[in-house]
């Protein structure tokens, strides 16, 4: 890379080199956001020799994924054989001065600002605003858009009334003789460039992998543009309940297949030939993993999954194996719940993953991994009954409802299959997350909080009923429910037992006996847990508690 080059750009050379193709703006580039009053700003600067700050523009032979048209003008791509220079900062400054010179019209949000009526006020002073958003009741000759100034002929300027021609002559010479601070970098790597482009971005959101990897991986000749490839697969899986995967896992599993190193890193050093080959594999990967977690675990909705990051290992996982037999699916499974009970991925994300993908490895070969200390999972119901408080971002939680949602929870009422969608899982207070001890009932009894609050407390219905049950004691709304029939009670102890409740009885629940309730569900609920892992000597050094085991995404700060 060469040292960074101050120059200055002349008023048509930069015209030119937009229209020409050589100046782009990068995909990266946040959308076009200053309202006309803000243009006019801008133009009155120039037309008055104002400084408006320096154009930083990246020259290199990358083709990255650009935005096609500035201002709604079609403009072609980069001559062949010329090297594109990409703005990495005055993306809004170029694009205001380009729409108002060729008076574009520019579609936002529903509404069209028209450019073209950005004018010049010939009657104001150097001390006023010359260049105003548009005409405001102005008489007639004595204001001039900016684009009839700089496209207007003699003839047409000499029209104006006598006392304006001196100011007309002199403003198209401000324009026209303007000269453009710059600063060209040249052959820097796009890592380098988007790193210039975060410290200088104005809003201060750096970049993410994704925005850096769409730019990247652009590739014209073979169709490939990331960002409408990653579209088509969530809308694939939209299909399935399962859009809520972000980019940065799909990103991640590109890594981990090419190179078992999900870190940012790594991420960005994949060549784009390798990222484009490399691309259908994670996607078939991913789709694999999917179809693993709904048809086999039985999470039918990816807001359910402890954590977006275990399609990682999976997919790494089913890159390499197409289908799990044997101890594998054993192990894989242990694997599963081991990582969401844990909370696993609340932290130090990109080396656990790494750390994991060594796990699978061992697991593709059929062999059960022996797990780090930090892998030591406890099932027993007092765990259960000491860490589940309620929250729905805690992956221990979201781990005990896959396991009430593998049940395929039936309606108390008419026994129909739950609706359980991304949709109403979006929010945590949820009405479909039921407290078959009602918290107001509970309440009343003078339970504390982090009892009434509790995973065990909780089951999954429909949203009408919920609001039907209100603050009864369970032996009061449960008695509508029962039927009153051999077979409808017994089609009713089904439905309970679709919830994890498998007798009424049993349950303390005729009794209103809530600390019954709760020994007797932890107590199954540790069965279920039980039948999903393969126990090892790493269990008896105790599973430490983690009460903030949330979900979380590529951190770009982690290293």
């Amino acid at each position: 890379m060469s040292q960074p080059q101050p120059m200055s750009l002349s008023f048509s050379s930069l015209i030119n080199d937009i229209e020409k193709g050589v100046i782009k703006i990068p995909q990266f580039q946040r959308d076009f956001v200053w309202n006309k009053a803000r243009s006019a700003k801008l133009l009155d600067s120039i037309v008055k020799g104002y400084p408006i700050g320096t154009f930083i523009l990246w020259k290199t032979d990358e083709t990255l994924r650009v935005v096609r048209n500035i201002g709604g003008a079609k403009l072609p791509a980069t001559p062949e054989g010329d090297w594109t220079q990409y703005v990495l900062d005055g993306q809004q400054r170029l694009t205001s001065l380009y729409a108002a010179v060729r008076g574009l019209k520019v579609e936002r949000d529903g509404r069209i600002d028209d450019f073209a009526e950005l004018c010049l006020d010939l009657n104001a002073s150097e001390h006023e605003d010359i260049v105003l958003p548009h005409r405001d009741g102005q008489a007639d000759g004595s204001t001039i858009s900016v684009v009839d100034l700089l496209n207007a002929t003699l003839k047409t300027l000499s029209a104006f009334p006598d006392k304006f021609h001196e100011k007309l002559s002199y403003y198209k010479n401000r324009f026209e003789s303007y000269a453009f601070s710059a600063v060209l970098l040249t052959g820097a790597e796009i890592d380098v460039a988007t790193e210039i482009f975060t410290r200088i971005n104005v809003t201060g959101k750096a970049l993410s992998v994704f925005e850096i990897m769409v730019a990247k991986t652009f590739d014209a000749k073979s169709d490939f543009d990331l960002a409408e490839k990653y579209d088509a697969l969530q809308n694939r899986l939209r299909d399935v309940d399962y859009e809520t995967i972000p980019e940065a896992v799909a990103m991640q599993t590109v890594a981990a297949i090419f190179a078992k190193d999900c870190t940012k890193k790594q991420i960005l050093k994949i060549k784009k030939a390798d990222f484009i080959e490399c691309w259908p594999k994670a996607e078939e990967a991913i789709e694999t993993t999917i179809d693993h977690f709904r048809t086999v675990y039985g999470i039918p909705v990816s807001r359910l999954l402890p954590y977006n990051a275990l399609v990682v290992p999976f997919a790494y996982f089913f890159h390499h194996k197409a289908k799990p037999t044997g101890d594998q699916a054993k192990f894989l499974q242990d694997f599963f719940w081991r990582a969401s009970l844990t909370g696993r991925y609340s932290v130090s994300l990109e080396s656990r993953l790494g750390q994991d993908l060594k796990y699978m490895d061992q697991i593709v070969k059929g062999r059960l991994p022996k797990y780090s200390a930090d892998y030591s999972v406890d099932y027993s119901p007092q765990f259960i009954r000491d860490n589940g408080s309620f929250s729905v971002g805690r992956s221990y939680v979201k781990a005990i409802l896959c396991l009430l949602a593998f049940q395929e929870p039936k309606s108390f009422e008419d026994g129909h299959k739950v609706t359980i969608g991304n949709d109403w899982l979006r929010q945590a207070n949820s009405r479909n997350y039921h407290h078959f001890f009602p918290r107001a009932y509970l309440r009343k009894k003078q339970w504390p909080e982090s009892a009434i609050n509790h995973v065990l407390n909780i089951t999954i219905l429909d949203r009408r009923l919920n609001s039907d049950i209100s603050d009864k004691a369970p032996s009061i709304y449960m008695k509508k429910f029962v039927g009153k029939t051999p077979e409808s009670t017994r089609n009713f102890a089904r439905n309970m037992k679709s919830h994890l409740i498998n007798n009424l009885d049993n349950f303390g629940i005729w009794q209103d006996d809530y600390e019954k309730f709760l020994k007797m569900r932890a107590k199954l609920i540790s069965g279920e847990l039980k039948k999903r892992i393969v126990p090892q000597q790493v269990d008896n050094s105790g599973q430490a508690v983690n009460t903030d085991d949330r979900d979380v995404e590529l951190n770009d700060n982690d290293s």
